[in-house]
């Protein structure tokens, strides 16, 4: 009995220990608890949702279907997983790019095969969305409804998940999570603290806009990032300074910009809860800078699909990916037939007409005929 009661006991304080402690690598917030307020969820809304600032885009997301790429409730949803499966992973976060310029622990050219390191899953993640986009439809350009129902919602980080909407979606989801973490844990569009020296505790700011041109998901180039660039050093006990391999380097404690509260309608960031997000507007700056990304992103994650699939569908595959009913908003292919159809009945009808016509005529001279031989001799 007390062992059962002292391994509950340990259960519960695991639990309570994973939910209070700190995100890591995690980067904008995916929960609502332990200082995040759903960070990633709210800006993707603000920055694809057709209930958010782009409504009136054709290729915003509907509802059910945003739900799940963003999250809702305790759903982590396909921008979260990388919080589920890689929390510890720097190259799902953008983490440990770090670097400041004198003596340092570390070469800017290290820095940079681990900027390399995040860009390459990113473009991974990017490129397994692209090519489970080619089961959405059939071989006449049909949306197959097995492939793009939500009902039962998309189990994102399953295995067993394979409907093709899902799967595209999770792949797209984590590319833009490495994406929009990058703003959070960089000094891309920050500032430093001007009441503090320059250095691991303050890296420099670049203070740059978004879109960023390190983030080219469709090439295949290496990035060539400003020299100071960095990103923030992770291990467990994140804190400043440095302690561990993170000892006399630019640290995720000291650098991210992850906590504070989004509108996922507009997109407005207020209330920084990390020190560099409180300096300045550096916590509206990431959010900005994210939300012009993660735009930028699906911009250009539709172009390569009609790239790779060809025009028509490529659209279809877009509208399949954004509508929450796309068998019937979507099927182009069935409206084709429709027309065909329609066409062809047309065709029916006025060769029928034709033929009444001619029909009427032909009757209308016999009778003409029969009445002339029926009247006086001349």
């Amino acid at each position: 009995m007390r062992r059962r009661r002292f391994t509950v006991l340990l259960g519960v304080l695991v639990v309570l220990g994973l939910v209070a402690a700190p995100g890591p690598a995690a980067g904008f917030g995916t929960i609502d608890s332990g200082g995040q307020s759903r960070e990633h969820e709210r800006l993707t809304r603000a920055a694809l949702s057709c209930a958010g600032d782009v409504r009136a885009e054709p290729d915003c997301f509907q509802p059910a279907t945003m739900d799940y790429l963003a999250g809702h409730g305790h759903e982590f949803g396909a921008i979260g997983a990388p919080d589920s499966d890689e929390l510890s992973d720097p190259a799902a976060h953008c983490d440990d790019a770090d670097y400041v310029a004198g003596a340092y622990p570390r070469t800017r050219m290290q820095a940079t095969a681990s900027l390399v390191d995040c860009l390459n899953r990113m473009r991974m993640r990017f490129g397994e969305g692209l090519d489970a986009a080619q089961r959405l439809l059939g071989p006449d350009g049909e949306v197959l409804a097995g492939e793009v129902g939500l009902d039962p919602e998309c189990r994102p980080r399953d295995e067993r998940e394979v409907r093709a909407k899902c799967t595209t979606l999770e792949g797209f989801g984590r590319a833009l999570h490495g994406v929009q973490d990058f703003y959070a844990h960089s000094n891309w569009a920050d500032q430093a603290d001007p009441a503090r020296p320059v250095g691991d505790e303050n890296p420099p700011g670049l203070d740059l806009p978004a879109p960023s041109p390190l983030l080219d998901l469709r090439g295949a180039a290496a990035p060539d990032p400003p020299a100071d660039l960095s990103t923030g050093c992770y291990v467990a006990r994140d804190e400043v300074p440095g302690v561990g391999a993170c000892q006399l380097r630019v640290t995720h404690a000291g650098l991210n910009k992850d906590r504070g509260q989004i509108d996922p309608v507009t997109g407005a960031a207020t209330d920084p809860t990390t020190p560099r997000g409180m300096v300045g507007t550096n916590f509206a700056k990431a959010v900005s800078g994210a939300v012009t990304e993660t735009r930028r992103e699906w911009q250009d994650f539709r172009s390569e699909l009609v790239a790779r699939y060809g025009t028509d569908r490529g659209e279809r595959m877009i509208c399949a990916l954004t509508r929450d009913d796309p068998v019937n908003d979507c099927g182009a292919a069935n409206t084709v037939v429709a027309v065909v159809a329609l066409v062809g009945l047309l065709v029916v009808a006025l060769g029928a007409i034709v033929w009444l016509r001619r029909s009427i005529r032909r009757s209308e001279r016999g009778r003409a005929g029969s009445a002339g031989g029926a009247g006086p001799d001349r």
